[in-house]
């Protein structure tokens, strides 16, 4: 399998959620405000010999007036249309901005529309009822209008044959990850349940969890069962987007 980190850059982002660049040359965390988290923003591309698959969608920002994540996806030769499937882990968003693209009217439509979109049936219909400021009700509504919308609704269960989905409610009720097995190969995305390299090899309980002790358990769980034969992917790490391990 061949993984594309679709990187949109380093930021800050305290307890209003909002999510500030951060230029990691220049800028100083103890210049933000107090709780400021650094975290890079991370979709995936992960090319199997069946499909095109993207991983989360990113912040859903737009650099002269095109999206960023069809931008980062151009520099390595593919479009839009050319992804097939889109897994969602869950739809807060710094995940979801992504999931669509606004027109010159203002109407929203799927960024990917050749692509199957994979959703936790549960974590959609939480965010439409909590709303602003973790979700962006507006950009993600265009899920459940699309046609190619496969809904998840069991708690765990396998996708096409070869991608495991596992619901943790563990970053947030309705979180979800994923094992996607090719060959000899299995990779791991965690989402912000597992976001981070150091959080693998350390015992971290966050604030801003849902159930933080249940992230720090699974991801100890995660990292003993896996660290030897997992591909990780790793959506807010600044410095390792992904790890395999050394035997491969």
């Amino acid at each position: 399998m061949k993984i594309i980190p679709l990187s949109e850059g380093s930021f800050t982002v305290d307890k209003t959620k909002v999510f500030m660049p951060f230029d990691t040359d220049t800028d100083e965390l103890n210049g933000r405000t107090t709780g400021s988290l650094l975290v890079e923003i991370q979709p995936f591309l992960v090319i199997t010999s069946k499909d095109i698959i993207l991983i989360d969608a990113g912040l859903g920002f737009y650099n002269h007036g095109k999206l960023q994540l069809h931008q980062n996806m151009a520099e390595h030769g593919i479009n839009p249309e050319d992804v097939t499937k889109v897994l969602m882990s869950h739809l807060h968003k710094d995940h979801s901005g992504g999931v669509a693209i606004k027109d010159k009217f203002g109407t929203y439509s799927p960024a990917f529309p050749n692509a199957i979109y994979y959703v936790q049936e549960r974590e959609y219909r939480y965010a439409q009822e909590t709303g602003f400021p973790s979700y962006m009700i507006e950009e993600i509504s265009v899920i459940e209008d699309n046609l190619n919308t496969v809904w998840l609704h069991e708690d765990e269960g396998i996708i096409d044959g070869y991608i495991n989905y596992q619901l943790t409610a563990a970053h947030c009720p309705f979180h979800q990850v994923f094992w996607i097995e090719e060959k000899d190969e299995i990779l791991f995305f965690g989402g912000d349940d597992a976001p981070q390299l150091q959080q693998m090899k350390s015992k971290f309980v966050a604030k801003y969890d849902y159930n933080g002790k249940k992230c720090m358990e699974l991801r100890n769980l995660w990292w003993q069962e896996g660290s030897h034969k997992w591909s990780f992917l790793f959506y807010h790490d600044i410095k390792t987007p992904f790890y395999r391990p050394t035997s491969k």
